[in-house]
């Protein structure tokens, strides 16, 4: 996929107002696949992910709960990291905007702004949105109900007149159009950066990077003369007011590899390679943050992937909409690795997807429980039943249909990967999986079995020779789906007698290029004992007559 040796991949950082809900951790998972293709490529990855914790909305409600903003959050952090676990998502880093680190992080940033002129004080006055910040008029969406933010329809917006702190994006129009153009590649899918050149030239804005009275917040380092906010003792004077949330919140791609306390390492891991971010915040990634890099006289990462919304019936799937699925729901229901797959299978990482619970159950047992689960216990009983457990090696690539069909599924699986196409590259693994079960019906091992026991010595050598096929073909869709199905990756291998090299988090081991060969395995030994990898799940409407939940969805 690369040619880099260091790969730094960070995913957008989760508003920790609420528990969260799949939706929000999909794109947490498909970056924790992309992270474990490149550890078992032996690249040196650093994986990012975590939580915006300051904000109003956080501060409100954790009054209303009796609970300071710090408890508050807390507690939703536990939440996330819980739900992260039962998904198998294994980032380096877990940030969150209240470590100390980031708080130094965000007044370095501040600061090289100022110094490069591009802070001012102003007056701001319009709508507020509690849970994502300040909102252009042009931003807004106005109903018989009222005016209200297009991502959080159900959040009362406030009129606000402040003084505050400036950035002057405005300045970065010119800069940021060129970049674009030098750098076709760096917003993707395509559409998605011709929507934010669009929007470029209808000029920019310059934003505000502060408020005024809002308490829960990082310190605002300068005061209005320019002079440092910090007091003799250390604390900060309230009159400096805080940080704006989205300036906050940009800053830990920085802050989590080394900005600015640790320059050698910063300079190891920065630019990341790459952000994957959702549609509703491309701008803030692909514009603001941008000019806030050339500001502080940064690198801007070298990609930014785009993905889309979890839809139910066309409607974005929400916490206020109360259409969303728990994740730890769903990862108890499919198992963790049944849960992963079937949401990057089911969901295009490139565009909106409708989904369902229904939707979730039926891919989980056509693709998993029947489609390789079948092709692996078929290939397993067989060989232990006709060959006594002895593992047989795998025709030559010129001999094996099989291998020919590999050779096309492993360009296709990693050109897809390479582009991010996850749903596409899980395509491509399991249409070979559907090839390797119709080789099984058109060799019909059973048929040869019979045969060789009967003292069909040509028939004895065939079966050896279709064995030994299909039982590398399981392998081979066993290594290369491990990303996306971890644990159940090394519980295959132990199954079909071959050593799995990596670590948890996929680390170690050799290149996955060399186990991905046709023949790449160890030679001769035997298997293990076949057990259930997929076990066939119940349809709702079963569950339902036994007075079972019939979907892991909460309101």
């Amino acid at each position: 996929m690369s040619d880099q040796q260091r790969f730094y991949l960070t995913t957008a950082i989760a508003y920790a107002n609420s528990r969260p809900g799949l939706h929000t951790l999909y794109e947490v998972v498909g970056a924790d696949a992309i992270a474990r293709w490149h550890r078992m490529h032996g690249h040196e990855t650093f994986f990012l992910t975590g939580t915006d914790e300051y904000s109003v909305n956080i501060a409100t409600t954790a009054a209303k709960l009796g609970k300071t903003p710090k408890a508050f959050v807390d507690e939703m952090v536990g939440l996330f990291t819980t739900a992260e676990r039962a998904l198998g998502i294994a980032p380096d880093r877990f940030i969150r905007t209240t470590d100390p680190d980031h708080v130094r992080a965000v007044h370095e940033m501040i600061r090289r702004a100022h110094a490069n002129g591009d802070l001012y004080q102003g007056t701001y006055e319009g709508w507020y949105c509690p849970n994502e910040g300040f909102r252009a008029p042009s931003d807004l969406i106005e109903d018989a109900t009222g005016v209200h933010c297009p991502n959080h329809p159900g959040v009362e917006l406030q009129w606000l007149t402040e003084r505050n702190w400036f950035f002057r994006l405005s300045a970065y129009q010119e800069r940021l159009e060129r970049y674009y153009a030098e750098h076709p590649d760096w917003v993707q899918p395509e559409y998605r950066k011709n929507e934010m050149l669009g929007f470029i030239r209808q000029g920019l804005e310059d934003f505000s990077v502060s408020r005024e009275k809002a308490p829960w917040g990082i310190p605002f380092p300068i005061m209005p003369d320019g002079s440092s906010s910090q007091l003799p003792d250390g604390s900060w004077n309230p009159e400096a007011g805080t940080v704006y949330v989205w300036f906050d919140a940009l800053t830990n791609y920085v802050t989590g590899v080394g900005f600015p306390d640790e320059p050698d390492r910063f300079a190891g891991w920065w630019p990341a390679d790459l952000h994957i971010i959702g549609k509703d915040i491309n701008r803030l990634h692909t514009i603001m943050w941008p000019a806030m890099l050339m500001s502080a006289g940064l690198q801007l990462p070298r990609q930014v992937w785009v993905h889309g919304w979890l839809l139910v019936q066309g409607e974005r799937m929400s916490k206020s909409r109360g259409n969303f699925l728990d994740p730890t729901d769903v990862a108890a229901a499919l198992g963790t690795d049944g849960a992963r797959y079937v949401l990057l299978r089911e969901v295009a990482f490139d565009r909106d997807s409708d989904v369902s619970w229904d939707s979730f159950v039926r891919r989980y047992n056509a693709d998993l429980a029947n489609d390789f689960g079948n092709l692996v216990n078929r290939s397993l009983s067989m060989t232990a039943r006709y060959l006594g457990g002895e593992r047989p090696a795998p025709r030559s690539p010129d001999q094996a249909p099989l291998a020919v069909a590999w050779r096309a599924t492993r360009a296709a699986h990693e050109a897809k990967l390479s582009g991010y196409l996850l749903h596409d590259a899980l395509a491509a693994l399991w249409d070979f999986v559907g090839a390797a079960n119709r080789f099984v019906d058109a060799e019909q091992p059973w048929v040869l079995a019979k045969s060789a026991r009967e003292g069909d010595q040509a028939a004895a050598a065939r079966l050896r020779d279709v064995l030994g096929d299909l039982l590398e073909a399981c392998r081979l869709v066993g290594f290369a789906a491990a990303p996306f199905i971890p644990n159940v990756a090394p519980s295959l291998a132990d199954q079909l007698g071959v050593p799995y090299p990596y670590a948890a988090d996929g680390n170690g081991g050799p290149p996955l290029d060399e186990l991905l060969r046709w023949g790449g395995g160890p030679a001769g030994g035997r298997i293990g004992v076949p057990a259930p990898l997929f076990p066939r799940l119940e349809t709702e409407a079963q569950l339902a007559s036994r007075d079972e939940p019939a979907s892991p969805a909460q309101a």
